[in-house]
C-alpha cells in the first residue's frame, strides 16, 4: 500500500529556510494530487500547497511567495522549500496523497507521520 515518509524537519531562526521531503512508494499512483499540510499545537490541520497531476500548484494565501511545491518523479519525491520562514510557520508539517475534496483540504486518502518544524 502507499508509504509516505517526511524528512527535513528540524529547527530554524526566523528568516531561514528549510527543504521538506516526502519519499513516496512505487504504489503512489502518477496522477494522484499531492500536498503538504502543516498543524500546530491546539490547531486544526490547515492546507500549505496542492500539486496536481499535471503540475498546477496552489498555496495557501498567506504563504505564497514564501514556500514552493515540487515533485521529483525520478527521485519519487515531493519537496516544500520554505523560505523567510516565521515563528508562525511552527507546526508539524504532513505529506499527503490522493485529494478527493478541494486541493487545500485535509481530505486526502494517504498521510505521512510528519516532521517537525521549529522557528524562533
Amino acid at each position: 500500500h502507499v508509504q509516505l515518509v517526511e524528512s527535513g524537519g528540524g529547527s530554524v531562526q526566523a528568516g531561514g529556510s528549510l527543504r521538506l521531503s516526502c519519499a513516496f512508494d512505487a504504489y503512489t499512483p502518477a496522477n494522484v494530487r499531492m500536498a503538504w499540510f502543516r498543524q500546530a499545537p491546539g490547531k486544526e490541520r490547515e492546507g500549505v500547497a496542492s500539486l496536481a497531476s499535471d503540475g498546477s500548484s496552489i498555496y495557501a494565501n498567506s504563504l505564497k511567495g514564501r514556500f514552493s511545491i515540487s515533485k521529483d518523479n525520478a527521485n519519487n519525491t515531493l519537496n516544500l522549500q520554505m523560505n523567510s520562514l516565521k515563528p508562525e510557520d511552527t507546526g508539524m508539517y504532513y505529506c499527503a496523497a490522493g485529494g478527493r475534496g478541494l486541493p487545500l483540504e485535509p481530505k486526502y486518502y494517504y498521510w505521512g507521520r510528519g516532521t517537525q518544524v521549529t522557528v524562533s
